[in-house]
């Protein structure tokens, strides 16, 4: 394969093109063809983009083509060239896919089959047919077998033994009973042996391990793609000698296969295994191949991609030879010699790929072109959105869709309705239903994103209609925010808040019974032992103390200490929000400078930006700019993740401010972020004529008086750099824009002078701590923010691993960073740790250069330190958390944790999103002592960062973790001892109390925040999440948390079909908790703190006696002709006649909305 970037490919004459092929509509075409194909036993061969788009294809064909075969034949997960083999799970769906080609090839049945696979997957070369075909293995019950000639086989064919079955590729044997999961199998199956005869064999489920149905035959397939038999070993070293010369000792995977054993990573020298290597379709010889719009663009990247890591293997054995290291070869794991087979003998080269890619057809969504041949023409388009609908305000949504439905069915189209999964399906009609569409289309479950019309079939989807899912469909991954919300549930045991009685201990969940109801409340344990029982649809009166436990002393139930200590953090807060309100006041009373630039150059210099801005990004941008523009000087804060896109922001608003001939001064408090920043700035200036230079005590003396001297003359428009450049000794000529990096990081007197040099110019600030988005929303109008919440386009999430230390996994990672050109952190949560950790890192990996650094060294030392590593004299960084925030350094892009369970989940995250920052994937490592029982909490933290690779986490976190660095960095250490008096829930609510009344310039006690009280239902139903519907009782406590977040009809509704879809249908007990939550929403916005219903009626209480709007309330009561009174004492009293609890639940719900109109 040439090393150079491929040429791109254009079309041979007899491709074609099919036009009309939206998604949904192409798995209908394929399906068409290959029905077309059986006629005559052939098959047909699809070539996805990418593994996600042939996984949507693959449910797509099974909806429509329910008499279509299909096998998936996926890409290895792993890099060309990796150290690491693919994941067994893919070999196996690869091997059973090979095998079923196999089958189809010898099946004298014509039926409609189809091949689906991808790219990269059909540029790898594969085991031949010939040797696969003699590797299947089958029996019956009543057959007499060999115990030892199927445990042979197994081991063999790649099964891997364990003590219980659980995934495909696993054996167990048990005396006389063998549990195995073949590939292709839905389940695994359990063969009863007596002797030598088949007793039995049954199918048993892998999470109870229980018996389900019993089997008259087993057929075994291989769950890897080569075979360590005596032939294929012989052959492995012969060739090995052959490709690569005269084996030295030491070389572990020469060692491993010669010994018949497997050796992680030995996949890629697959082609040593056997004579010759087949392709995919030589598998599918005579199929006919369609491809995705994009394939030949993504045939183009990996071919770059495998020549890259082809070449950099090369590069880097010559450099280890002429350093002396080893004769020949890249270096592995272990210190032995890793030889790379040439990319030809592992992939399809260029004019291969061209034989094959020229017989395909191509699918487009889009229309055909005028004149377009009609057997090219795909017959159909995308579907109806009602975007247009959900933005007007007072838009009509279902009266759209009915409209949109009727015009379907004139023109005798079938309808369907495709959801995500059952709980949506049933709230969707439910919706449906009662904006009274009829007759009701047909509704599917079918994970389509958007829908399309044909001439016989019109498909809407749940996301057409809605904009959004009411669920996400079930996978591994939960919706991240739930998975947060859940982690961060109370837990017995844990401090906790109430509004009104302070704070106590949460002492789990209570069923209490009355008159033969059931009702859960949350049990508190105050001073002295008394107790309180809240009703769990009231959770939210309670917020958790926070993270730093150790300070707290719960309160006397009814005692005047809670009060008292309220009343001061009040006040101290108002004199804070009043003091921060003024220095507001007193900016906008300023004249700023107006700083702008003529568009074409700035066009121009954003051009120079080479990744594709995201959303918040452009915002932040955007905000940044107006306030350049505007009256005033701009005080903005730009906080985001390291790596999110802060920089490009200071860049821009650097570029205007030069160009408008002020002077910019960069900020950091580090020489290390200082150098970061130049290398950026100057890059990203050079050739615009502006000059960028640079201050910190790594600058040369004569250059440093250079820099200073023209910041005088006006001659240095930007300089970068830390203290130095506000040192009594800088003047500049026409200071405009200061930008100042992580200004938390600077010591007191620093701040101090940063203040003199802020004064009456543009101030941007950038921070990499995440602020939860309720602190950011308290201070809006107070301290302007931008938050960059969404990470770049093209970053891959970090794989995560969480296991016990390891010596041998913790080499092997550290020595594949390494060898791949990179660098590794070593993160220890203390620093009695470090010695112990440095000692075992030089014995277990003596081959790389390990230095420390801490938060106790001298800050010069420290500076120095991480300097060295920074600028790659280094290969492992040993430190504390010191890490977390405001390093960037790409070519880190491994991590190992050590006692990851000593960290908070915030903490996690942002010492994790230290790496990973280019388009390499990163590996996080997240280790636990293995002689260490992990408390429910740890393990929580730890299960949420492995599955949250959802990147731009952190804000989310922010809050979950009660992580308060947020709070203090922003407004001052001193409020962290306020956090520690009333925790930090209650903090952030009374802090935005606090500014809404000194804005509003009242009272703070006269601010009523809507969250601040919650209403209180008793219907005289049972309301609880009973043990037999939910088992867990964490996942009971964390519904109910998230019940009390839920804030509008469609949360609800959203909510309670993934109540269906994870534990089944919804008992009574549950349904009556929806609707008591309905009816708070409603009581929210008609100011009614307190409902009592039963058969005869209702009491009605007002939030503080108070009824909203009394004129209108006073018509609608005169109206009610006596069914409704208002009582003296201010409540209202309903006569009703409510047998049955339906009807007092619908009745009450009726009550509430119309007060709630009322209100409104």
């Amino acid at each position: 394969m040439p090393s150079t970037a491929p040429q791109k490919m254009t079309p041979a004459p007899d491709q074609r093109t099919i036009y009309g092929a939206p998604e949904g509509q192409d798995a209908r075409i394929l399906i068409d063809m290959a029905r077309a194909a059986a006629k005559t036993r052939n098959v047909v061969m699809h070539v996805a983009t990418d593994d996600l788009r042939a996984a949507a294809l693959l449910e797509l064909i099974s909806f429509f083509g329910k008499d279509v075969d299909v096998a998936f034949f996926p890409a290895w997960d792993c890099l060309p060239y990796d150290r690491v083999s693919p994941n067994p799970e893919i070999v196996a769906t690869r091997a059973a896919a090979l095998t079923k080609l196999l089958e189809w090839k010898k099946s004298d049945k014509f039926l409609p089959r189809i091949l689906l696979t991808t790219v990269n997957a059909a540029m790898q070369r594969v085991t031949p047919q010939e040797i696969l075909d003699r590797t299947g293995f089958s029996a019956r019950s009543g057959e007499r077998i060999s115990l030892v000639q199927l445990q042979d086989y197994l081991v063999a064919n790649g099964y891997t033994r364990t003590d219980t079955v659980r995934e495909h590729g696993e054996f167990a044997v048990r005396g006389g009973i063998v549990d195995l999961f073949a590939p292709g199998h839905e389940l695994p199956v359990r063969i009863d042996l007596f002797g030598d005869e088949i007793e039995s064999i049954r199918t048993f489920d892998a999470a109870t391990q229980r018996t389900e149905g019993k089997l008259e035959s087993f057929s075994l397939r291989p769950v890897t793609e080569f075979f360590l038999d005596d032939v294929s070993i012989e052959r492995f070293r012969s060739g090995y000698r052959e490709a690569f010369g005269a084996v030295t000792s030491g070389d572990p995977l020469y060692e491993a296969v010669s010994e018949g054993r497997r050796y992680n990573g030995m996949d890629h020298w697959l082609p040593l295994f056997f004579e010759r290597m087949n392709t995919l379709f030589d598998y599918a010889a005579g199929a006919q191949i369609t491809f995705d719009q994009h394939a030949a663009t993504a045939w183009e990247e990996r071919e770059r991609q495998i020549s890259d890591f082809y070449e950099a293997r090369k590069t880097l054995a010559e450099s280890l030879k002429k350093k002396g290291k080893k004769k020949d070869g890249d270096v592995s794991l272990s210190g032995a010699v890793y030889h790379a087979l040439p990319p030809l003998r592992l992939y399809l080269g260029e004019e291969e790929w061209k034989i094959f890619s020229g017989k395909a057809s191509t699918l487009i969504p889009f229309g055909a072109p005028e004149g377009t041949d009609a057997a090219q023409e795909g017959g159909a388009r995308k579907g109806r959105d009602f975007g247009d609908i959900r933005a007007l305000p007072d838009g009509d949504l279902f009266g759209a869709l009915r409209t949109h439905l009727i015009a379907l069915a004139s023109q005798k189209k079938k309808i369907l309705i495709a959801c995500y999964s059952e709980g949506s399906r049933e709230r969707l009609r439910g919706m449906m239903e009662h904006a009274a569409i009829a007759p009701m289309p047909e509704m599917v479950i079918l994970g389509l994103e958007h829908g399309f019309v044909s001439a016989d079939l019109a498909i809407l989807t749940e996301q057409d209609i809605l904009g959004d899912r009411l669920t996400r469909r079930a996978g591994r991954k939960k919706k991240s925010d739930n998975f947060l919300t859940e982690v961060s549930s109370l837990n017995e045991g844990d401090l906790v808040v109430h509004l009104d009685h302070g704070i106590g201990r949460f002492a789990g969940l209570e069923t209490l019974k009355a008159g033969g109801i059931v009702h859960d409340c949350l049990k508190i344990i105050y001073d002295g032992g008394d107790k309180l029982f809240v009703p769990v649809e009231n959770i939210e009166v309670l917020s958790r103390f926070g993270s730093d436990e150790g300070f707290a002393q719960l309160d006397k139930l009814g005692g005047a200490g809670w009060q008292a200590r309220k009343a001061k953090v009040k006040k101290d807060l108002m004199v804070m929000a009043e003091g921060l309100l003024k220095i507001a006041a007193e900016r906008q009373l300023r004249k700023g400078e107006k700083l702008s630039v003529d568009k074409d150059s700035y066009d121009l210099f954003t051009m120079k930006f080479p990744y594709q801005e995201t959303e918040d990004q452009l915002k932040s941008i955007n905000d940044v700019i107006a306030d350049l523009n505007g009256e005033n000087p701009m005080d903005r804060l730009v906080c985001g993740d390291v790596g999110f896109g802060k920089t490009e922001v200071a860049l821009r608003a650097a570029y205007v401010a030069a160009m408008s001939g002020t002077q910019v001064a960069v900020v950091v408090p580090t020489t290390l972020l200082s150098r970061q920043h130049y290398n950026n700035f100057a890059a990203r200036f050079a050739g615009t004529g502006l000059r960028v230079e640079q201050l910190s005590r790594m600058v040369a003396a004569k250059d440093a008086k250079s820099t200073r001297d023209g910041l005088a003359d006006g001659s240095v428009n930007i300089v970068v750099g830390t203290h130095a450049v506000f040192a009594k000794d800088t003047k500049f000529s026409h200071l405009g824009l200061v930008i100042v990096d992580e200004e938390q990081r600077f010591g007191v007197k620093q701040k101090e002078r940063l203040k003199e040099l802020k004064a009456d110019v543009h101030v941007l600030t950038l921070s990499a701590t995440p602020i939860p988005r309720t602190l950011q929303m308290s201070l809006t109008g107070v301290k302007e923010m931008s938050l960059i919440t969404t990470p770049p386009v093209d970053r891959l999430a970090i794989r995560t691993f969480v296991l016990p230390f390891d010596p041998f996994v913790v080499r092997e990672a550290i020595m594949r960073e390494h060898y791949r050109g990179g660098q590794t952190f070593y993160v220890c949560p203390r620093i009695g740790d470090m010695d112990d950790v440095e000692k075992t890192l030089k014995e277990l990996v003596p081959e790389v250069k390990v230095i420390a650094a801490h938060g106790q060294m001298s800050a010069t030392d420290l500076e120095d330190r991480m300097t060295a590593f920074y600028e790659g004299h280094y290969d492992v960084l040993l430190a504390t958390n010191i890490i977390e925030s405001g390093i960037d350094i790409p070519r880190a892009n491994t991590m190992i944790v050590h006692r990851s369970d000593m960290f908070g989940l915030a903490q996690l995250y942002q010492i994790r999103g230290r790496i990973g920052r280019g388009k390499l994937r990163a590996y996080a490592y997240l280790t636990y002592e293995p002689t260490t029982k992990l408390t429910a909490q740890a393990q929580k933290r730890l299960e949420v960062i492995e599955t949250l690779d959802t990147l731009g986490a952190g804000f989310q976190l922010a809050s979950h973790d009660m992580d308060i660095r947020g709070a203090g960095n922003l407004l001052g250490e001193e409020q962290s001892g306020h956090i520690k008096e009333i925790g930090v829930e209650l903090y952030q609510q009374m802090l935005e109390e606090a500014v809404a009344a000194a804005r509003a310039g009242v009272n703070f006690d006269d601010i009523v925040l809507e969250d601040k009280w919650s209403p209180v239902i008793n219907l005289g139903t049972s309301v609880l999440i009973p043990e037999n519907y939910v088992e867990d009782l964490g996942v009971r406590m964390s519904l109910y948390r998230r019940l009390a977040d839920l804030e509008n009809n469609a949360d609800v509704e959203s909510f309670a079909a993934e109540l269906i879809d994870r534990f089944g249908k919804i008992p009574d007990e549950v349904e009556n908790l929806l609707d008591i939550v309905r009816i708070k929403q409603l009581c929210r916005i008609a100011c009614v703190d307190k409902v009592e219903a039963g058969p005869k009626g209702a009491v009605i209480g007002f939030y503080k006696d108070s009824p909203p709007n009394l004129p209108k309330l006073l018509v609608w009561l005169n109206e009610a002709r006596g069914t409704v009174k208002l009582r003296a004492d201010q409540k209202l009293v309903a006569v009703r006649a409510w047998d049955s609890v339906p009807q007092r639940v619908k009745g009450v719900q009726t009550l509430m909305k119309q007060l709630a109109d009322l209100a409104a």
